[in-house]
């Protein structure tokens, strides 16, 4: 389980550093239940088939940062420093800051 909870140590903080600027208008809650499902299904993963499920939370990553590259091209979004600021706080639904 050591191993299991360093990936998932590891991923949590490289995710959040590296994307925040991504979910700035994010509730917590919403960022808190992301994180807690990863957690607990990695855990759950774990009980069943062991150290195979480190792979489960770097797969899910893998999906999503597959998923956030395609649509922020898609989007005209630059996919690390989310510019224009504008156009991506119109594609979230969110209030640009005047």
């Amino acid at each position: 389980m050591t191993l299991a909870l360093a990936v998932l140590f590891v991923l949590i903080i490289v995710g959040t550093s590296t994307f925040a600027v991504f979910e700035v208008e994010t509730p917590p809650w919403r960022k808190a239940t992301k994180w807690g499902l990863v957690v607990v299904l990695t855990l759950l993963v774990q009980r069943r088939f062991g150290s195979i499920a480190v792979g489960l939370p770097v797969i899910l990553g893998l999906a999503g940062l597959t998923f956030h590259f395609i649509w922020c091209r898609r989007n005209g979004i630059h996919p690390l420093k989310a510019t224009p600021r504008r156009k991506y706080y119109a594609l979230r639904g969110w209030q640009f800051p005047d």
